[in-house]
C-alpha cells in the first residue's frame, strides 16, 4: 500500500492533479496541457492584468472550468459565439465561482489584487492572442 506524505501543500506554489483513479498529487502548476483524465486544482494570488492573461483567449476542449474567486473581484469574460454579438461577461466577488462551457473561449481581468482558483482538466488546453477585431 502506498501512502501520501503528511506534510502541508502551497497551493499558491503547487496545483494539486486528481488522476483518474483517484489519486491526488501535488506538483508544479502548468497553464498548457497536461496529461490527459488528470483534473488540475490551482490557486494563484493575481496582481494585475498580465498575471491572469486579459490579452488572450483561453478554452478546454475536453472539460470545463470552475473560475473561484477566494479574495478580491474578478471579471469573467466570454467571447462572442456569433460575429456580430458581444462579449458575455460574469462578475466574480469573493467566495464565488462561474463555470466555463467545455470549449467556450474566455478571458479574465481584475477589479484588483486577490486569489483566484482554477479546476478543469487541462489537456487540450489551448491560448488565442485576443484582437479587438473579434
Amino acid at each position: 500500500m502506498t501512502t501520501t506524505p503528511l506534510s502541508p501543500v502551497d497551493l499558491l506554489a503547487a496545483a494539486l492533479y486528481i488522476g483518474p483513479d483517484g489519486d491526488v498529487r501535488a506538483a508544479e502548476r502548468r497553464m498548457t496541457s497536461s496529461d490527459s483524465g488528470v483534473w488540475q486544482i490551482a490557486t494563484f494570488h493575481v496582481e494585475t492584468d498580465a498575471d491572469v492573461h486579459a490579452d488572450h483567449w483561453e478554452m478546454h476542449p475536453e472539460a470545463e472550468e470552475a473560475v473561484c474567486c477566494l479574495t478580491g473581484g474578478v471579471r469573467v469574460y466570454f467571447r462572442p459565439v456569433r460575429p456580430d454579438s458581444v462579449e458575455d461577461m460574469v462578475q466574480l466577488r469573493a467566495g464565488t465561482a462561474v463555470i466555463v462551457p467545455r470549449g467556450r473561449w474566455h478571458r479574465l481581468e481584475l477589479d484588483g489584487p486577490g486569489n483566484l482558483m482554477s479546476i478543469t482538466l487541462r489537456h487540450g488546453t489551448r491560448l488565442e492572442k485576443r484582437t479587438e477585431a473579434r
